[in-house]
């Protein structure tokens, strides 16, 4: 993964749009926070119309759907893998995953 570059997160949200995608979004604060939250859902199929990056690092993305939006903040790094996904993730200043957002045309392993 490398440090998330807006327009080039902004282009690849874009070969999703108006699509049927599978998403992937967890969060987690992890082992070493006092309380431990933590959401998951994998392989959800959603299409949306809209996607937005924003933000001046840490960034959101954000995915406008007929009946809402589906967000993730605090977003760091990405890569557009050789299987055509996007992967999004947000590290924190130890290098701990925060959170994740992925989107692929094709279920993830699960």
């Amino acid at each position: 993964m490398k440090p998330i570059q807006v327009k080039s997160v902004q282009d690849a949200l874009q070969a999703f749009v108006n699509r049927d995608v599978y998403l992937h979004i967890e969060t987690t604060t992890g082992a070493y926070a006092a309380m431990v939250v933590c959401a998951y859902v994998r392989n959800a199929v959603i299409r949306f119309s809209r996607a937005t990056i924003a933000g001046t690092g840490p960034y959101r993305v954000g995915l406008q759907m007929d009946h809402g939006w589906t967000y993730a903040e605090g977003l760091t790094d990405w890569t557009l893998d050789e299987q055509g996904r996007l992967l999004l993730a947000g590290h924190d200043a130890d290098g701990r995953l925060a959170v994740s957002l992925q989107l692929s045309l094709t279920p993830f392993h699960v």
